[in-house]
């Protein structure tokens, strides 16, 4: 080879690097500080006290009485593992998925003596990502029994709050109104105290 074509392969290999490398990112980066920096900086959530409690776009476990539990993970060895997102890829023939939904359903009849209704199906489904930080207003309208109860508030504040807290359709037609569970159990903390 060349000397000359060498040369040139390294220059463009140089520039590449750093259009691709270090300036694009740097664009995307400042535009994305600039116009989202909530977005940007993983939608974080503070409590009353400023301390940083979770995101709005990776679900928690909440096992206390008094607060909505969100869908079952399995994200990583026990759950909500954000490094392990994944679903638990079982089929519907697995016997080890209807196991474990059988459990979830006893688990949650017991936890919610007082709910009406079938059980909402997302409260015994893990989302795909096993993350997902969302449940649908009919699994957090199941729940109010047992968080009102728990908190010794009428069910009807509770409900209320609930729907105070659905998330709408994105741009008005794209999926399914929602609640978040974090940010519903912070709204229950900051209405009625924290536990």
């Amino acid at each position: 080879m060349k000397p000359v074509v060498l040369l040139v392969a390294a220059r463009f290999t140089l520039a590449t690097l750093l259009l691709t490398g270090v300036a694009y990112p740097l664009v995307t980066t400042a535009l994305a500080q600039a116009l989202f920096p909530s977005r940007a900086n993983g939608s974080l959530v503070t409590d009353d006290h400023g301390r940083t409690v979770g995101s709005e776009l990776i679900g928690q476990p909440f096992a206390k009485p008094y607060y909505f539990a969100g869908r079952p993970s399995a994200a990583g060895d026990k759950g909500w593992d954000a490094a392990g997102s994944a679903g638990s890829n079982l089929s519907i023939t697995s016997k080890k998925l209807h196991e474990r939904v059988g459990a979830d359903l006893e688990r949650l009849h017991q936890e919610n003596p007082d709910a009406t209704g079938d059980v909402p199906d997302d409260l015994v489904t893990a989302s795909a990502s096993g993350l997902d930080p969302h449940i649908s207003v009919a699994a957090a309208r199941w729940q109010v029994p047992r968080v009102a109860k728990a908190r010794g508030i009428a069910p009807a504040r509770i409900a209320d709050l609930v729907d105070r807290s659905v998330e709408g359709r994105e741009l008005g037609f794209l999926g399914e109104p929602r609640v978040n569970v974090l940010l519903l159990n912070l709204a229950l903390d900051r209405q009625f105290g924290a536990r």
